[in-house]
């Protein structure tokens, strides 16, 4: 039997009488008044399982899907509670069944998920006992319509839990034939902050760790995952010849878009990312993220903490789409990655140093590039001039309204804060701008 063919949980039939129709017709109010709150809910559930099982943080895109499944799911709970839908009825939300899909593709413990959607089920149980209880019921009739909410709560848990497991399971050993590079766990072991085993490592994917390695993650933007891996996988190894490495390199594939890379070097190798992906001939579709060289074991791993900075701020939300290609070397990144890890408190900084001039506006966005240019040109008004194409005269009247909108909170700044603020602005875009009211 298939998970879209599991029964609805068993259910106790009630006594028929009032206190039992009242019971339900309550129920039902209140699963409709929730749907007033379905975003509260959702963002307040997502707040406490990113606390409580934080393995998505360092991947935006797989953070977003998690996010999306809990919107989804909570919107569907919602409506059975409001309309006593049997789950036997249901369809699994889409965005549930793809994070299950993704965390057996990166290999994430399935226990994971479980624990995920109990909390989610605890949260629910929380909102609905905060409804009855404001609506000061005599205690049997307010037993009775939590013993409803919870019979509804926990048949789609348990009915969803099964699903997404059967889809989890399916996925992983789907993935796990089909993928010709090194699994994903072989290298996330040696990655993980226990004691590694290099040896192992080096009989297991005949990869040394002696030398200098250069990491880079390579990801696809397209919709169309049909050999996409394949693309990704022959994009690396033509990067291995432009690079000149030393050896093979040594690949991962963390889902159906996404690939990981190192390659070896007997010197220090210089890099540039823009020119390292357009010398591989990526596709448009393909992006790179590069970190710096390492040597040794802790080379290896340091390269690919950088690399995953890098690509950390390409896929933020809302950052602007910018160049296909990014090194954590790229002037702002390194800086700019720490600073994304607390987006709320980044934002806060960026508006008080920037003032006016962090507003999400076409006037503001064209003297923050102007001010950007003018610091990056040593604050020269010709080179800026010339690198804009513009006369000197209107970088001039630019950089004045621009300094003048940075004094609209009443406080000036140091240059450094400024052109920092710029350049967080440059990376994260509409992520820490200000919508004018």
């Amino acid at each position: 039997m298939t998970a879209s063919e599991l029964p609805p949980a068993a259910r106790p039939d009630p006594e028929p009488g009032p206190v039992t129709d009242r019971a339900s017709a309550l129920a039902l109010e209140i699963g409709a008044g929730l749907r007033a709150r379905e975003s509260e809910i959702a963002a307040g559930m997502a707040r406490r399982i990113l606390h409580e099982i934080n393995y998505t943080r360092a991947d935006p895109r797989l953070s977003d899907l998690r996010s999306a499944s809990i919107h989804a799911n909570v919107t569907t709970m919602i409506e059975v509670l409001a309309n006593d839908i049997p789950v036997a009825n249901l369809q699994p939300p889409m965005a549930a069944v793809e994070y299950a899909r993704r965390m057996a593709q990166r290999e994430f413990p399935s226990n994971l998920l479980v624990r995920a959607y109990h909390m989610g089920q605890n949260t629910m149980m929380r909102m609905c006992y905060d409804a009855v209880a404001q609506r000061g019921l005599p205690a049997a009739l307010g037993l009775a319509v939590l013993q409803r909410l919870t019979e509804y709560v926990y048949a789609y848990t348990d009915w969803i839990i099964e699903y997404v497991l059967e889809t989890y399971e399916t996925e992983r050993m789907r993935w796990t034939n089909a993928r010709g590079t090194v699994h994903s766990s072989t290298v996330q072991a040696l990655l993980s902050p226990r004691t590694p085993d290099p040896a192992g490592f080096e009989t297991d994917t005949g990869y040394r760790l002696d030398p200098t390695h250069l990491a880079v993650i390579l990801w696809s933007t397209s919709s169309d995952e049909v050999g996409t891996l394949a693309r990704l996988d022959s994009g690396a190894r033509r990067m291995a010849h432009a690079l000149q490495a030393d050896g093979p390199p040594l690949l991962t594939a963390v889902d159906r878009r996404t690939l990981w890379a190192w390659f070896p070097f007997r010197r220090q190798p210089a890099i540039d990312a823009d020119a390292l992906r357009s010398e591989a001939g990526l596709s448009a579709e393909v992006r790179l993220a590069v970190g710096l060289p390492g040597r040794g074991l802790d080379g290896f791993r340091r390269s690919h903490r950088q690399a995953t900075a890098a690509y950390f701020v390409a896929t933020l939300p809302e950052s602007p789409a910018g160049n296909p290609a990014i090194g954590f070397g790229d002037p702002g990144v390194a800086v700019v990655s720490l600073l994304a890890r607390d987006l709320d408190s980044t934002r806060e900084w960026v508006r008080e140093v920037l003032g006016t001039l962090a507003d999400d506006t076409d006037q503001a966005a064209t003297l923050r590039e102007t001010l950007s240019t003018f610091y990056e040109t040593g604050e020269s008004h010709v080179h800026t001039a010339q690198q804009m194409t513009l006369h000197r005269n209107t970088v001039k009247y630019r950089i004045t309204k621009a300094v003048e909108a940075t004094r609209s909170n009443g406080a000036g700044h140091e240059k450094l804060d400024i052109a920092l603020a710029l350049r967080i602005c440059r990376f994260l875009g509409r992520s820490v701008l200000r919508t004018p009211s």
